[in-house]
């Protein structure tokens, strides 16, 4: 167990998720977004607690977005969810496409300074598509500043994530020496938002085109998903049988749709308990 106020060493990370590998277990990273997510994730099981500012928006009802000054969010919401996190490295989602934090070491330096254990990612240029995506690697702030971004945390010893999207993507993170690819196939279905996701077979075709391009480059990267029909514990048994995967990343499916499931439930209970007439 690591001393209160101490970050994961980069080392300490792995070994932990190497562990559970070689015991058949399945890493679980969990996005959360406030302290009572976080604090349950870490009774549950997670293995890794990641903080991604759009998760703000889940927990105001509405789908995944992006709110505000994203950086600025995660930095501010690290010290809600260490208070209540014993024993789990915490991951910062960062924007390295911030404009205005042009100097990405100095930008990793702040969330590590704060107790971040290490980064993903997110939000991601690569989540767009045609003109937008390439007019902002015209003017450096494409998905390119991205892999430099995780070259930089991998030299400063920090742990890193990476959601990639294609396999051009996987093969340049890869490159990168990224600790685990997050292979990420889509907005999570499911819930109350209608999202419409790939097939099953589809994405976890996908899925594994994805690790097979990061495996041609780096063998031994760690090959988690995320997205798509991935929504609950069972649609990961399909995925564990068709792909290579060794754990699941969850946002949507660990913040939003347990919580509305759980409080329709609950109040759907308390509802139809009957009172006494008068």
């Amino acid at each position: 167990m690591k001393k209160l106020g101490e970050n994961f060493a980069r080392r300490q990370i792995l070994e932990r998720l190497k562990r559970n590998i070689d015991e058949g277990k399945p890493i679980i990273g969990a996005g959360c977004s406030a302290g009572i997510i976080a604090k349950c994730a870490e009774k549950g099981g997670a293995d890794l607690i990641i903080v991604y500012s759009t998760g703000k928006s889940r927990l105001m009802g509405l789908p995944t977005t992006r709110l505000g000054d994203s950086n600025a969010i995660t930095l501010e919401m690290f010290d809600e969810i260490q208070n209540v996190v014993k024993d789990t490295p915490i991951i910062a989602g960062v924007e390295a496409t911030d404009p205005k934090r042009m100097d990405l070491k100095r930008l990793l330096k702040r969330f590590s300074d704060i107790g971040y254990s290490g980064v993903i990612n997110f939000p991601t240029v690569m989540i767009f598509t045609g003109w937008y995506r390439d007019s902002r690697e015209q003017v450096g702030l494409g998905a390119s500043r991205e892999f430099e971004m995780m070259r930089i945390a991998h030299d400063m010893d920090l742990f890193t994530m990476a959601y990639v999207f294609d396999s051009e993507a996987a093969r340049a993170m890869a490159e990168a020496e990224v600790d685990c690819i997050v292979a990420h196939v889509g907005g999570t279905a499911g819930g109350l938002i209608p999202l419409k996701a790939k097939s099953h077979p589809e994405a976890a075709s996908a899925v594994q085109e994805m690790f097979t391009a990061a495996k041609s480059i780096s063998p031994h990267v760690i090959c988690l998903a995320h997205g798509g029909p991935f929504a609950t514990p069972e649609d990961t048994v399909y995925l564990y049988e068709h792909t290579d995967a060794v754990g699941f990343v969850g946002a949507s499916s660990m913040e939003r749709i347990p919580v509305e499931r759980a409080v329709l439930q609950c109040v759907k209970e308390f509802k139809s308990i009957p009172i006494k007439r008068k």
